[in-house]
């Protein structure tokens, strides 16, 4: 079982507009509220992809209760921690072709109390194969926490797979996560590596420089520029020659990791095929409000180009 863990999660707030202008009503169209946070759109996309899984997280409030039932209605299973407060709405506007506004709040803090229970219950899942951690904290987390949780699920003999942006990702490493998923901004700001579109050099040094820190595996993503995937070895790279309508980009990284997973989970030999899915399930999600319906990934995936970088 792959569980995922997403210590702050949100109902997003996805709507679209022609324009938005100052000091004036906005009239607003297509508006999506979804049981939301990375961790989340994980389990959706791997539910999709027939893979099971289950969610754990931190929940509050009316907001926390919607995202909870929503997942279980959409036949996830959710093991909540409850928490004190109100868990965040998002808002995610789309105003016009290629311009979008995110308004990501900070969350419903959390205890010690709190923390100590997510353990307990991490501790407790006999059936932990992975698990997934996506995402931000919540205010008051305490910055040993990711470590406990990560030492707990190594005690147990299961995986890990970290896909954060937090600067405790430099210390995580040596824990030896089983995959990590960084973005360019995340390389730079996080490593102080910077990699450019097309540089295969700088891609393939900087990824060396993530596995001599522990990191097993890597798959790194430019956005629309493409991927790579390192697992120490050889180093591939794909990309989408099909263009496609952006709408929002909010889902997209984590819906591509879960499909990534999907297939390479349990068939690592299978990269190619895990890329291209993981690509094409990016692709169709950009041009939907939240995660969408995957309508497009068997048709998206013939335009997926994988090649052998090294």
């Amino acid at each position: 079982m792959i569980y995922t863990l997403t210590a702050n999660p949100a109902i997003d707030y996805n709507v679209s507009c022609d324009h938005l202008d100052a000091n004036t009503v906005t009239r607003t169209r297509d508006a999506v509220y979804s049981p939301n946070g990375k961790g989340l759109n994980v389990s959706f996309t791997l539910d999709h992809y027939n893979v099971p899984t289950t969610i754990l997280g931190f929940f509050a409030g009316f907001s926390g209760r919607f995202i909870v039932e929503g997942a279980r209605e959409r036949g996830v299973e959710v093991k909540p921690v409850w928490t004190e407060g109100i868990t965040r709405v998002n808002v995610f506007l789309n105003a016009g072709e290629g311009v979008e506004y995110n308004m990501v709040n900070a969350g419903a803090a959390i205890t010690p109390a709190d923390e100590d229970a997510m353990v307990g219950l991490i501790s407790s899942l006999e059936d932990l194969d992975c698990l997934v951690i996506s995402g931000s904290l919540p205010p008051n987390t305490s910055n040993g926490f990711l470590r406990r949780v990560l030492e707990t699920v190594r005690a147990k003999g299961s995986r890990f797979v970290l896909d954060i942006s937090s600067t405790q990702l430099v210390d995580l490493l040596e824990l030896e996560p089983l995959l990590i998923k960084p973005n360019d901004d995340e390389l730079r700001d996080i490593f102080g590596l910077d990699v450019q579109p097309g540089d295969d050099g700088s891609a393939v040094s900087a990824l060396a420089d993530l596995h001599r820190r522990g990191a097993q595996n890597v798959l790194f993503t430019l956005g629309g520029a493409g991927a790579y995937f390192s697992n120490g070895e050889h180093v591939w790279f794909a990309h989408n020659t099909h263009k496609v309508k952006v709408l929002s980009t909010v889902c997209a990284g984590d819906s591509s990791l879960a499909a990534f997973l999907s297939i390479w989970g349990s068939e690592p030999d299978r990269v190619e095929d895990a890329l291209k899915r993981s690509m094409a399930t990016g692709a169709n999600v950009v041009e939907c409000p939240g995660l969408g319906d995957f309508a497009h990934v068997d048709e998206y995936q013939g335009y997926i180009d994988v090649r052998l970088v090294k």
